[in-house]
C-alpha cells in the first residue's frame, strides 16, 4: 500500500451528531439485551463439569487473539498504516459477537459452549477490552513505522468502563433476568432480535460512512485484504488450539467460530462515542478496519459454518 492510499484511508471522518450517537448506543443495548435472551444458568452447568474447553476459549479471546494480531501487524509493517494497525488491535480487544451463537447452531458446534464463552467473553469485556486495547495498542504505537508522529495512547478508563458497562452488564443482565423469569418472552424474541442485530450492524456502517462512501469504496480492496488475513489469524487460533488440545470436534468447531466472531458493532461505539482519539491524528483507517471487520465476519462465518455442517463427522469422534 503506498503512504499515498494509507493517508486517503485514515483521512475518511464520520461524523455523527449526538442523536445518532445515542441511537447507536440504544440499539446496540437492545442487541446486547438478545444475547442474553439465550442465556439461562443451567446451560452452564454442564460446559463447567468439563470446563476445558471453556478455558481454552478464553485463551484464544483474551490472550492469543490480542497478542497475534499484534504480531500480525508488525509483520504488515508499512503495508497498513499506524492507525489500521491500531484498529486491528481493537477488534481483537473486543467480545465475542453475538452471532457467533446462530453460526454455532449452524455448523452443528457445541452451542451450549458458544453461548456461554459469548456471555463470559462479554462479562470480562468491562476490564479486558480497555487493559488489551491499551497493552497491545501501546506496544504497537512504539514500534509502528513513524510511531514517532503518534501520541502516546491514553485510555480514559473510566468512560470506557462506564460505557462498555452500560452497553453490555445493565442488558445482559436484564436480558438474563427476562430467561429466568419470562421464559416465553425470551423464546419469542431471541431469533428475530439475532436478525436484528445483522441489520443494525450493516445499516450502522453505511450510515457512518455514507458521507465518505467514495474514499471507502476506492481503498476496500486493501481493507478487504487486511481483514481477511486478520479474520484468518482467529479462525486459525481457534481451529489450531481446539486441534492441538484434541478437544471434541463440537468443542472445535465452537472455538473456531467464537474467536473469529468479534464484537465490533461495540468497537465503533468506543471509536465515535469515547474521547479516547481525541488527540490523535486523523484515524479513519481504525474507523474503515472495524467496520468492514463486521460486515465481513458474518460472511466468513457463515462459509466456516456451512463447512462445518455438510462435514460427515461422526458424532462419537473426538478429534
Amino acid at each position: 500500500m503506498s503512504p499515498e492510499t494509507a493517508a486517503a484511508i485514515d483521512e475518511i471522518q464520520v461524523n455523527l451528531n449526538a442523536g445518532g450517537m445515542n441511537t447507536i448506543n440504544i440499539v446496540l443495548a437492545f442487541v446486547m439485551f438478545g444475547v442474553a435472551l439465550g442465556i439461562r444458568p443451567g446451560i452452564f452447568v454442564d460446559v463447567f463439569k468439563k470446563p476445558k474447553s471453556v478455558l481454552l476459549g478464553m485463551l484464544c479471546q483474551l490472550v492469543l487473539l490480542p497478542a497475534m494480531t499484534f504480531l500480525l501487524a508488525i509483520l504488515l509493517g508499512g503495508w497498513i498504516s499506524p492507525m489500521m494497525g491500531l484498529g486491528m488491535v481493537l477488534v481483537a480487544s473486543c467480545p465475542g459477537g453475538n452471532i457467533s451463537n446462530f453460526m454455532s447452531s449452524l455448523g452443528k458446534a457445541n452451542v451450549e459452549l458458544s453461548v456461554s464463552l459469548t456471555a463470559i467473553s462479554t462479562a470480562l469485556a468491562v476490564v479486558m477490552t480497555p487493559f488489551n486495547f491499551w497493552l497491545w495498542g501501546s506496544l504497537y504505537l512504539k514500534v509502528a513505522p513513524v510511531a514517532h508522529e503518534i501520541p502516546t495512547l491514553v485510555i480514559p478508563l473510566w468512560d470506557v468502563f462506564k460505557t462498555i458497562f452500560i452497553l453490555l452488564g445493565i442488558p445482559l443482565t436484564l436480558g438474563i433476568l427476562t430467561s429466568r423469569y419470562l421464559p416465553k418472552v425470551a423464546t419469542i424474541l431471541k431469533k428475530p432480535l439475532q436478525w436484528v442485530s445483522i441489520i443494525f450492524f450493516i445499516a450502522m456502517v453505511i450510515l457512518s460512512f455514507s458521507g465518505n462512501m467514495d474514499a471507502f469504496l476506492k481503498c476496500i480492496r486493501y481493507i478487504f485484504l487486511v481483514v481477511l488475513v486478520h479474520n484468518l489469524l482467529a479462525l486459525g487460533i481457534g481451529y489450531g488450539v481446539g486441534t492441538v488440545a484434541r478437544v471434541h470436534f463440537r468443542d472445535r468447531r465452537t472455538l473456531t467460530i467464537e474467536t473469529g466472531i468479534q464484537n465490533s458493532g461495540l468497537g465503533l461505539v468506543l471509536l465515535l462515542g469515547t474521547g479516547i482519539f481525541a488527540g490523535f491524528p486523523p484515524h479513519g483507517g481504525m474507523l474503515v478496519i472495524t467496520a468492514w471487520w463486521g460486515i465481513w465476519h458474518i460472511v466468513s462465518g457463515l462459509t466456516v459454518a456451512t463447512v462445518f455442517n455438510r462435514s460427515p463427522k461422526n458424532l462419537s469422534e473426538n478429534g
